[in-house]
């Protein structure tokens, strides 16, 4: 396997793996009153919402290595893709 194959893969997987991480430690503190619980009912939403901001700027400084690979897959796929799109047109142009 190489590690350009499964970038997407990967950077999906940590970035989800850093939420899960924030989540638990926002779920934390929120139990031991650290944090605020929310209002009225919003508990739940208001640790979601907490945890997507802190994990969204951690991922970004984190996740810099595996986002550059998954961009650079990205690329090869769409060039790969542009590439036999052109070879198509050339052949139909050919035939006309």
């Amino acid at each position: 396997m190489s590690s350009q194959k499964f970038a997407t893969l990967r950077y999906t997987a940590l970035r989800l793996g850093i939420f899960v991480v924030c989540f638990a430690l926002v779920w934390v503190l929120a139990y031991f009153h650290v944090i605020p619980l929310g209002v009225g009912s919003s508990n739940a939403v208001w640790l979601l919402l907490l945890a997507i901001v802190i994990s969204a700027p951690l991922s970004f400084v984190l996740l810099r290595k595996q986002r550059d690979a998954m961009s650079e897959q990205i690329v090869a796929k769409v060039d790969k893709q542009k590439a036999r799109i052109a070879a198509n047109a050339r052949q139909e142009d050919g035939l006309l």
